[in-house]
């Protein structure tokens, strides 16, 4: 049964993401509820996106932070607003242990690779790109996995493919992966909602022997 699935973003740059999730969010075409928007940087574009929309936001830089004392606010905050999921949509900070310990299964990050390749401390943004282009690759892609220590190596939950041109530049990946991101996050949130993906999230167990073991959670 599908409900509205109340959910934080949390962001550090543009905001791209953020908006194309509002955008469907606010047309009734994905059954979610931004209730919060938390910024590691306080002028942050992202921020200015989600105050013309009426999205309540907050901006907890990390740096200089206390980490207990950072993750007891963030929860805090979450849990006023009854947020049940929360998304990395172009968040670059690292989040406390103790944070993602409390809220295991129930955050998940968009990244701009195929995990896990091109993925881990200081990849993101242009520098993905570049590294799946100086790599020779022949597919890039977007990828949802769940928030855990270990930076971008959490379970994936779902992963689209897109291919490698020949003249393609750092720019041009980006330029057409971006709306794939948005398409997978939001198909991935979607899923959520309706109950197909369980919070927290656990992952499958592997496939018996014998069978065909799925790598990518969409249907």
């Amino acid at each position: 049964m599908t409900r509205t699935l109340p959910v934080a973003v949390l962001v550090s740059g543009e905001g791209t993401t953020l908006e194309g999730l509002a955008e469907l969010a606010d047309g009734g075409h994905l059954p979610i509820r931004i209730c919060l928007v938390v910024s590691d940087r306080p002028h942050a574009p992202a921020i200015e996106r989600a105050r013309r929309r009426g999205i309540p936001t907050i901006v907890l830089p990390t740096k200089g932070t206390d980490p207990k004392e950072w993750s007891d606010r963030l929860t805090r905050e979450l849990v006023e607003r009854g947020v049940d999921l929360v998304v990395l949509a172009g968040y670059l900070s690292i989040l406390p242990p103790q944070w993602v310990d409390l809220w295991a299964g129930r955050a998940v990050n968009v990244h701009p690779a195929l995990l896990p390749r091109h993925g881990g401390p200081g990849m993101y943004g242009p520098r993905v790109h570049r590294a799946v282009l100086a790599a020779g690759e022949k597919e890039t892609g977007a990828t949802v996995h769940v928030v855990t220590s270990t930076v971008d190596g959490g379970p994936v939950v779902a992963q689209e493919r897109m291919p490698v041109l020949d003249d393609d530049t750092p720019d041009s990946l980006r330029a057409r992966l971006h709306p794939i991101e948005v398409a997978l996050l939001a198909a991935t949130l979607r899923r959520f909602a309706e109950g197909d993906l369980p919070l927290p999230y656990r992952p499958s167990p592997p496939a018996a022997a014998g069978g065909q073991e799925r790598t990518d959670a969409r249907r």
